[in-house]
């Protein structure tokens, strides 16, 4: 091609609209729970008090206890209290945008996340992490409920999770209406006996704050040590991930009521970030009951469960331990039931997320709430609660550094408009990757767990968490001020002018149904309104709706051309093959897997020299993986390109049909005109000729009976008028044909005495047979209606045209008539022994004025079997022909003639 050539645009491909039906769960809100989507205002009616209390309920989870526990056993006393306190400060302040702009925009943390920096794809890793944060604590506290049973009901651990499992799966199945009941009927037991056995501790005992005070920890750290206080707030800080939850719920809040707006923030400070205030008093409360049970010898390591510890205080309160017991398992359930529902329900909705995104499919909400609890289930049977430090101390890094360059956003970016005020959550609006939210999560990921693993000294490893607060909260209004703001928006809302705003209902062309403006995104691929679950589960468009090209496609297009350049000719071929993909591909799995095989070495607590063999296990997997999904995205991209050829030339063929519609149309119109004109014009002739050959013949009827004309000069007379009355059938009839091409041929359907007007057929025509020395055979076959509806005019001259030809071109034998009725169709059959036609000329009889070769004067001439073929096919039936040269010629006609009963 000449390189001044420009390359031709393909014309933009239409995707055609395949309706999409919904399985019953994903079908059903009650189910659902919009898993995928913002929260209508038609959904959000609750009270502000119910939300706020429902939400609140998250703060039961006894790891609170168990952290306060463990951070004053590892780190003594002085450092876990400042560390809780700073923990509790640094959640607050953080969980308060996050909760205003959830509850004010009804979305939940996901969406929130697209919106606030991270772009449509680039919010699928928060997702994980997300949803890593739910199974942890799922299974986290509901080994603390196992526990409680084992104590109790002497269950096995094994049972007591699988227990705790199953138990929350009815309670979560619909959604935050459930969800609601329980936190309401379940509060003020939770709170008394949560409050009850700390009062009587206080009573037993009044040293508790200077013994608390004085415990050193194993540390043996007697006073405020900075590496101590820093790694205490790495754990506690892990639980920022909590505010994921309480935004699940808070965007069930509804829009603030003039006059109301005072209760609506309280309500979003009390189900946002206050749970944070009981949340602190808890953990503060775990170290107490942790250094009670230190008190009396019971090792550090059943110290710091909340079983343990509430044993003990109730035992306080009730003076008897099978009491005792009792009350600690009616707390513990209760505590756990409280908070394990909201994990199980906050993981449904980020799996939900995480895959309809990763996978273009949505089997719904309950489907992968059973996910998040079989993962639960596993981490329970791995003893994950005895590495609860070294768990949430990695964990804090990555969470931290997603929320808080989610909170820079909307504190900074937002205000200072280097980021859309809104929320903006559907696909066709956003980019696949903002660089904003993913780059600082990754350069904040990546200082703090470097800093945990001890790369930059032991300062810098006590505080990771800081390290990753901080640079991640820097870096997003950094990033978003470099890049202008331009990743936030793929294309602007405004450009689908503004129909998709508001609380307006929208019909979704695919899957039919209705959904708030919100919802909703102008699709050009589809040429109509779509919703965003839909626009998420479509794999078929390619992102048409976005002018830049998608990140996956601008990614692999820019590492291949710099490898193109850094290759070898030779190589630089294989870099879009499936080799090459595989091979770059596991460039960049290789020394991951090498971190995280580090950091599993690490967490485990293993021999240094198990590292290489936990890398090669991961390796070998990885690779298998990796070859596996290059093979199945290639079979995809084929696929892919087969669809769209063949969607394409499907859509030119279609254009192809649409304009010979068009043409057709337009010669239907056009030769509808002309009929009308040949309509009117035969009219006007057959007027003309009418009236000069009815002088013609009323003047040879006058010849005709006049005695004073000679015999010789009647034949003359008669000649006369047998040519005009032949002239006057040819003028009927071409005015029959004229009104049947107009479609102004109307029907006299009615009541016909059927069997009386076969007799007067046949009468007429057996007589004109025996006068020409002919046999007239009438064969009925079967039982003939007596009435039947139909227009008796045309089928008398259908009847009588073909008759009267058999009867005058046949010149010896026979003529019959053959009469059957079977489920209202009626078959007449006029038989002859005359002359017949050839196979040739079988078509052309019917043509008008058409005259047979194969024998002399067959077939007639005029217009007769051409108003009757067309007689038959007004009335909804058929005139057929099969004629043998010198044997003779059946003509068959079968027209529909509904029986009447009872017709007089």
């Amino acid at each position: 091609m000449d390189a001044a050539t420009p390359p031709v645009t393909p014309r933009p491909q239409q995707v055609i609209p395949i309706r999409r039906d919904y399985n019953a769960w994903v079908a059903s809100e009650t189910l659902e729970d919009y898993a995928l989507r913002f929260t209508p205002r038609s959904f959000r009616k609750w009270s502000t008090w119910r939300v706020a209390n429902t939400a609140f309920g998250a703060a039961s989870f006894l790891v609170l206890e168990a952290v306060g526990a463990t951070l004053l056993v590892q780190h003594g006393f002085v450092n876990a209290f400042w560390a809780i306190l700073a923990t509790g400060l640094a959640i607050f302040l953080a969980g308060w945008p996050i909760s205003v702009y959830a509850a004010r925009h009804g979305v939940d943390m996901d969406l929130l996340t697209r919106g606030a920096g991270f772009g449509y794809l680039g919010s699928t890793v928060t997702s994980l992490i997300y949803a890593s944060f739910t199974f942890i604590f799922f299974a986290l506290e509901a080994a603390i409920m196992a526990y409680a049973l084992e104590l109790v009901a002497d269950i096995p651990p094994a049972w007591g999770y699988l227990l705790c499992a199953l138990v929350v799966i009815p309670l979560v199945a619909y959604g935050v209406t459930a969800l609601s009941r329980l936190q309401v009927w379940t509060q003020p037991l939770w709170l008394a006996m949560l409050v009850l056995p700390y009062l009587a501790v206080f009573q037993a005992q009044p040293d508790w704050w200077q013994g608390l005070q004085a415990y050193m920890g194993q540390g043996g750290h007697a006073g405020f040590d900075l590496l101590a206080f820093g790694a205490a707030t790495t754990v506690g800080l892990a639980l920022i991930t909590q505010m994921g939850e309480q935004v699940d719920y808070l965007r069930f809040m509804p829009e603030p009521q003039p006059g109301q707006r005072g209760r609506w923030w309280l309500a979003v400070a009390v189900g946002g970030p206050g749970w944070v205030i009981p949340g602190v008093l808890k953990m503060l409360g775990g170290a107490l009951l942790a250094w009670l049970a230190l008190q009396q010898m019971v090792p550090p390591d059943r110290a710091v469960d909340p079983n343990q510890m509430y044993l003990l205080a109730w035992e306080q309160v009730l003076g008897h331990y099978h009491w005792a017991v009792a009350a600690t398992a009616v707390f513990v359930v209760v505590s756990q039931l409280k908070i394990n529902v909201t994990n199980a329900y906050a993981g449904s909705l980020a799996w939900s997320n995480f895959f309809s995104r990763a996978t273009h499919s949505h089997p719904g909400r309950v489907v992968w709430m059973v996910f998040n609890l079989a993962i639960a289930l596993m981490l329970m049977e791995l003893s994950v609660f005895q590495a609860l430090e070294r768990v949430l101390g990695l964990f804090a890094n990555l969470a931290i550094s997603w929320l808080m360059a989610v909170v820079a956003d909307l504190v900074i970016n937002k205000p200072l408009g280097w980021s859309p005020r809104g929320i903006e959550f559907r696909r066709a609006y956003l980019h696949d990757v903002n660089p904003v939210g993913v780059g600082a999560m990754g350069l904040a990921s990546g200082l703090s767990i470097a800093a945990h693993l001890g790369a930059f000294g032991p300062l810098a490893l006590a505080f990771s968490a800081l390290v990753a607060a901080v640079t991640a909260f820097c870096a997003a209004p950094v990033i978003a001020w470099t890049t202008r703001g331009r990743y936030y928006l793929a294309r602007d809302p405004a450009a689908d002018g503004g129909r998709y705003l508001g609380s307006a209902l929208h019909r979704c062309l695919v899957c039919e149904r209705e959904y708030e403006a919100d919802d909703m995104a102008g699709c050009p691929a589809y040429g109509g309104p779509i919703c965003s679950l839909c626009c998420t589960l479509d794999a078929r468009c390619q992102d048409r709706c976005k002018p830049a090209p998608r990140f996956s496609d601008a990614v692999w297009g820019r590492w291949r051309g710099v490898l193109q350049r850094l290759l070898p000719r030779a190589w630089a071929g294989q870099v879009d093959t499936g080799l090459g993909q595989y091979l770059l591909m596991m460039a960049v799995l290789v020394p991951l897997l090498g971190g995280l095989a580090a950091l599993l070495v690490r967490l485990a607590r293993s021999p240094q020299d198990g590292y290489w063999q936990v890398y090669a296990a991961m390796l070998l997997l990885a690779g298998v993986v990796a070859w596996w999904l290059v093979l199945a995205q290639r079979s995809r991209a084929v696929a892919q390109e087969e669809r769209e050829r063949q969607t394409e030339a499907l859509v030119r063929e279609i254009d192809s049909h649409r304009q010979t519609d068009l043409a057709l149309q337009a010669a239907k119109r056009q030769a509808e005109a002309a009929n009308q004109a040949k309509t009117r014009y035969i009219t006007a002739v057959s007027h003309e000729l009418r009236t000069p050959l009815n002088s013609i013949l009323g003047y040879a009827q006058l010849l005709g009976d006049d005695p004073a004309i000679p015999p010789h000069r009647q034949p003359a007379v008669q000649v006369i008028r047998r040519g005009g009355e032949h002239l006057l059938g040819l003028i009927e009839g071409t005015l029959d044909i004229a009104r049947i091409e107009s479609g102004k041929l109307a029907l006299d359907v009615k009541a016909l005495d059927f069997r009386d007007f076969l007799a007067q057929i046949v009468g007429m025509f057996e007589l004109q047979a025996r006068n020409k020395g002919l046999a007239f055979r009438y064969e009925p076959r079967g039982e003939l209606p007596a009435y039947v509806r139909a227009d008796e005019k045309r089928m008398r001259q259908i009847l009588i045209n073909l008759l009267g030809n058999a009867v005058k071109f046949t010149a010896r034998g026979h003529i019959a008539l053959r009469v059957a009725y079977r489920m209202e169709m009626a078959t007449f059959e006029v038989e002859d022994s005359g002359p017949g036609i050839s196979r040739e000329e079988v078509e052309r009889i019917f043509e008008p004025f058409s005259r047979g070769t194969s024998a002399q004067g067959a077939g007639g001439a005029g217009l007769g079997l051409t108003i009757s073929r067309m007689f038959a096919d007004v009335m909804g039936g058929e005139l057929t022909l099969h004629s043998e040269p010198g044997a003779g010629s059946t003509f068959r006609v079968r027209l529909f003639l509904p029986q009447v009963q009872g017709a007089a």
